[in-house]
């Protein structure tokens, strides 16, 4: 039983170690927090949104903003495109595919910015959200992996952890997640890192 715990925690580590040793991967990140601290510093709002375990990890990204990551601070303008009725409402009326472009339509605007989260870089909705962001000049931020899909040619910055298996790559999606919101931090509230 055991063989198999620390085989994780080693496809883990080696799934990192690749990612990092990518030396484009680490200037990608760097460019997405300076996009999204641009997105608001002109009152812009930052939306997420992915399926299954990308949409828990699209909301922990958004919590982390709205709230606070290591120090007290004020809320930041994020928002995960999450809500139960509202996705019922839209897969049902329309189709599931139309559930993170139709909020979009809805809220989006000129000077925001999506974080697409999709590990096989195909997921169809995420594809609708991105194109539909691209028209209403909404910058894109994908996180994905495998060979990063359709949507790398389609965001704005692709950021692909070439994994296999979509846990190790959400494993450092959320590790991404972390680095953005602390740059975020970083840049706006630089005396909490004093």
């Amino acid at each position: 039983m055991g063989s198999f715990v620390q085989t994780a925690f080693l496809q883990a580590q080696k799934t990192l170690e690749d990612f990092v040793g990518v030396p484009d991967n680490i200037d990608l990140i760097s460019r997405s927090v300076n996009i999204l601290v641009e997105t608001l510093k002109r009152n812009g709002t930052i939306y997420s949104c992915g399926n299954g375990g990308s949409m828990c990890d699209a909301a922990h990204f958004a919590e982390e903003l709205t709230g606070y990551f290591r120090k007290k601070r004020p809320p930041l303008r994020a928002l995960a495109i999450n809500d139960p009725s509202y996705i019922s409402c839209v897969s049902n009326d329309l189709g599931y595919e139309f559930i993170f472009s139709r909020f979009l339509e809805s809220f989006g605007k000129s000077g925001d910015t999506l974080i697409a989260l999709s590990t096989s870089g195909n997921s169809l909705n995420v594809i609708n959200a991105t194109e539909t962001a691209k028209k209403n000049g909404i910058k894109v931020i994908g996180l994905l992996g495998k060979d990063g899909g359709k949507l790398k040619k389609l965001v704005d910055i692709p950021i692909i952890v070439p994994a296999h298996s979509s846990d190790r790559i959400q494993e450092v999606h959320i590790k991404i997640i972390h680095i953005l919101v602390e740059g975020i931090e970083r840049s706006l509230y630089p005396e909490n890192y004093t």
